[in-house]
């Protein structure tokens, strides 16, 4: 599609260049009446001039001389009888009888001159502004809003050799097939009126940043090959009153002007939040808000006009946009699966060029979790990767290095870790590895790396599902708990003292040994109540107690024990296969990056004589 953005740096650019001719003018002007000033002087000094052969023209007029010296200043003086004057203006070299200075009114001149620039801008603006009628004219697709803070500023794309259709969106397969519907309606209404269906007023999209609500709207407009106004919901709100209401009120005029078509509001929580007492009447959102339901909702009939939204905060929305006939349909856009991330990988792959015996399904196992942008973004990483190594197509390599950059960081090349500080980080890291593998329900660990990364690891150990997980049990959260520990466990074991690299497991554990009193049910005490409300799920998951102090300190209590069990249970791990633990991080820290299969195969060796599986 074809972006097409208001004139407003054109407009700019010609009033800049106007008040530059006005100045350069103004300044023409002055410099002139400057040079035109005449000073009244002596006789004596126009003889002295005389003398020093410094006049260069002289006017001799009935009643007074006007002479002008080598420096182009005009002096008067009065007429003397002097015969010898003419013979002396002659041997001084000046020439004499001319016209000095004209005697036009200073006024009237300056009068004349402002009229002629205040013409000549009034002729470039007329000239300018036919130039742009007359491309509008011959471009239909080019749109033009005015500047004024009344009108509204949306982006308006049309149908163009270039449109985003339903295939260029992967990933979402069950938004699609909802707002196909749309598309059908705006294809061919009258199948749907024929038996007396309505065409949805609007469909709210929502889902955490990044998934593509933005672009699933647009490959509604391209599909349906209609026109799509596209504009951020912060954009209505306005210094003052009334300005963001009359913008909704001059959106949804060319909107019905252009019928039938698309309205895309991004995030429109911006407006559409919840009204209450601490709204006034006169509050410029709550206007904006209330003319927004009137124009989803007025008296007229279907204009053809859909209205598509994107937010990821639902919850904060305003009860009435909500409600059938605003917007009658809500469609998750959510986190793809592994079959979506195959698909967006692909799709992006497209764009690069890209090795025959690339893996996605392997890139897609790894990145799980990670949304359409975050996927894009791991596909560009791996050809600036493969660019900075001097290779012309990008490789599974690049790829698995590229996802380790969104999910952990750039490596940092520059960070300087003691022979000390490299052991314990490999114990730390082995810990971790260690647990997992010798825990039945644990996702196998597929790399351990002691480098350090640009978000403040030393190192990490990546663990990858073999399929993809919906729903994890009691047994395996305690399993992560305890993994998590396994770091910190390990510290204990070698060293007997502890550092400060577990912080993040340490809130990693906690975090899960909560929610699983708090949210889950799993335990015996709260049984199957929620101690706990989740709140912007779309955004980080916040998260509040609802329970008295009492139980409070319960659930404290509960949680301390959990993560204390689950720290026993790894350093029980790492005592029993305390051979291995030795033996794994030696290698570690001597190679700084291993894989799964090599830690597996040192694990599985023949010389592991220590190695047990402690019960569950």
């Amino acid at each position: 599609m074809q972006e097409m953005q208001p004139n407003k740096k054109k407009t700019a650019s010609f009033v800049m260049v106007m008040l530059l001719i006005f100045a350069v003018i103004n300044i023409f002007v002055y410099y002139r009446f400057m040079n035109q000033q005449i000073t009244e002087v002596g006789y004596n000094v126009f003889m002295e001039k005389i003398e020093k052969k410094t006049i260069k023209e002289a006017s001799i007029q009935s009643n007074q001389i006007l002479f002008k010296d080598t420096d182009g200043n005009v002096y008067k003086t009065g007429l003397m009888e002097d015969p010898q004057l003419y013979e002396r203006l002659y041997k001084s070299g000046a020439t004499f009888g001319a016209e000095i200075i004209s005697q036009t009114n200073p006024i009237l001149y300056y009068g004349v001159m402002l009229l002629l620039q205040f013409g000549l801008i009034f002729f470039l603006w007329r000239f300018v502004s036919k130039r742009l009628m007359k491309r509008m004219g011959d471009n239909p697709d080019m749109l033009s809003f005015s500047m004024g803070s009344g009108k509204s500023n949306a982006r308006v794309y049309v149908k163009s050799n270039n449109d985003v259709r339903f295939r260029d969106v992967a990933g979402e397969e069950e938004a699609k097939d909802l707002l196909s519907e749309i598309v059908g309606y705006l294809h061919a209404p009258e199948k749907y009126t024929e038996i007396g269906a309505t065409l949805p007023k609007g469909a709210l999209l929502v889902g955490p940043p990044g998934t593509g609500k933005t672009m699933l709207a647009k490959a509604v407009a391209g599909e349906a090959e209609v026109p799509f106004f596209s504009i951020s919901g912060s954009e209505f709100v306005q210094m003052f009153v009334g300005m963001g209401a009359a913008k909704v009120r001059d959106l949804f005029k060319q909107a019905k002007e252009k019928a039938p078509c698309i309205i895309f509001i991004d995030e429109i929580d911006a407006i559409g939040k919840k009204r209450d007492a601490s709204l006034t009447t006169n509050d410029e959102r709550e206007q904006t808000l209330n003319q927004l339901l009137s124009e989803m909702d007025g008296f007229e009939g279907n204009t053809g006009v859909v209205i598509l939204a994107a937010t990821n905060r639902p919850e904060s929305l305003d009860p009435a946009l909500l409600r059938p006939g605003r917007f009658d349909r809500r469609i998750p856009v959510e986190l793809p699966d592994l079959k979506g991330r195959v698909d967006i990988l692909k799709v992006h792959a497209k764009k690069i060029k890209i090795s025959e015996n690339v893996d996605f399904e392997v890139i897609a196992k790894t990145a799980s979790g990670a949304s359409g942008a975050q996927l894009a973004n791991i596909v560009n990483e791996a050809a600036l990767k493969a660019v900075r190594e001097g290779r012309r197509v990008v490789q599974q390599d690049d790829l698995m290095e590229s996802v380790e950059v969104v999910i952990a960081g750039y490596q940092k090349k520059n960070k300087i870790l003691t022979n000390k500080e490299k052991l314990v980080v490999s114990y730390h890291e082995v810990g971790h590895a260690l647990v997992a593998a010798m825990q039945t329900q644990s996702a196998p660990v597929t790399k351990i790396t002691i480098i350090p990364r640009t978000s403040g690891a030393l190192g990490y150990t990546m663990q990858v599902d073999e399929d993809e997980r919906n729903l994890m049990t009691k047994t395996e959260l305690m399993n992560k708990i305890a993994t998590l520990a396994g770091g910190r466990a390990a510290e204990e074991l070698i060293f007997n003292e502890i550092t400060t690299g577990a912080s993040n497991d340490i809130e990693q554990a906690t975090k899960y040994a909560r929610a699983m009193v708090t949210r889950f049910g799993m335990t015996e005490e709260f049984d199957m109540v929620a101690m706990e409300v989740v709140t912007n799920q779309y955004l980080g998951g916040d998260t509040s107690l609802a329970c008295a102090p009492e139980t409070q300190t319960k659930i404290d209590r509960m949680v301390v024990e959990i993560v204390q069990k689950q720290h026993k249970k790894a350093r029980e791990i790492l005592e029993a296969n305390v051979q291995k633990l030795h033996e794994i991080a030696k290698h570690l820290f001597e190679n700084e990056t291993i894989t799964g299969e090599e830690f597996m195969d040192i694990l599985n060796s023949s010389e592991n004589t220590l190695l047990t599986k402690p019960s569950e």
